[in-house]
């Protein structure tokens, strides 16, 4: 017959095997980013991230659902928006027959996120096709507004730390012109700007803008083959290094600005967090 004694002794003794707590310092999971500026941060985007497999999504272009994409460590994501029957703000990709998510739904997985993990920063970036108002109700309703944060073009970005501090940690953006709700920032216009996102091989690929000004701050690198629908066989061909890292090193000396965001379909195939984690001086 087994005997407890060994495992009371453990627990009298303390079990000096227990792996110790992570550091509650860090800044999205290191602290050499606490003090590194939101315009100097390097993030994994994923490109339609509402759109996985693990939700029945048909032809999707992510493995994972969002939930499990934020513990994996991505920390950006381009959303599709529309209106569906009734006019209800669904998360879908052009044709939502194909696969649909209610926003608020969808925005309360970051809500929840934020809310457990308190030293985390989240990016977005919306391709919306349903109005400000209606976006920031879905925001409202899932709880996810006291995160936003709203940046005057004019200023400096703060540094994660600065972020975290004012609880102002889902910092969104979206592709229209439009500036109201103050946090409802119009990337193109005011802040980002990106890479061609019409690649059917790697050899389509370059560092040439695309939209936005190459003035903006922010510089969003497309990274993913469509031809004529995402696949993780396409994944398959250009999430690995060395061509990943090179590319995003080769844009930024082009540039003379850091790549911000790497947008991938199937961020879980290849080497998409590793790089960023070199990229951002994050390796240990």
């Amino acid at each position: 017959m087994r005997t407890l004694l060994p495992m009371l002794i453990l627990v009298a003794c303390g079990d000096t095997t227990e792996e110790p707590p992570a550091d509650p310092t860090g800044c999205n999971g290191a602290d050499v980013l606490c003090e590194r500026r939101f315009d100097e941060l390097v993030v994994a985007m994923t490109h339609n991230g509402m759109s996985s497999a693990e939700d029945d999504w048909l032809a999707p272009n992510q493995t994972h659902g969002m939930a499990r994409q934020l513990e994996d460590g991505v920390r950006g994501f381009m959303l599709d928006t529309h209106y569906g029957d009734g006019d209800e703000a669904l998360l879908c990709h052009g044709f939502c027959g194909v696969g649909s998510m209610p926003l608020v739904e969808g925005l309360s997985i970051f809500t929840s996120f934020l809310e457990a993990n308190p030293r985390e920063v989240i990016t977005f970036m919306f391709e919306a096709d349903i109005s400000a108002e209606d976006t920031a109700k879905a925001f409202d309703d899932a709880g996810l507004t006291p995160f936003t944060y709203a940046h005057d073009p004019s200023a400096p970005w703060p540094t994660l730390e600065t972020l975290i501090a004012a609880e102002t940690r889902a910092i969104v953006f979206h592709q229209g012109g439009t500036t109201e709700p103050a946090w409802y920032m119009a990337g193109y216009s005011d802040f980002v700007w990106d890479t061609d996102y019409a690649a059917d091989t790697a050899a389509d690929f370059s560092c040439d803008r695309l939209r936005g000004n190459s003035e903006h701050s922010l510089f969003l690198m497309n990274h993913f083959l469509t031809s004529p629908l995402a696949s993780a066989d396409l994944a398959e061909q250009v999430n690995h290094n060395p061509l990943l890292l090179d590319r995003a090193e080769q844009c930024a000396l082009e540039a003379g600005q850091p790549v911000n965001w790497i947008a991938v379909d199937f961020y879980d195939i290849g080497d998409v967090l590793e790089t960023v984690d070199i990229l951002n001086g994050a390796t240990e």
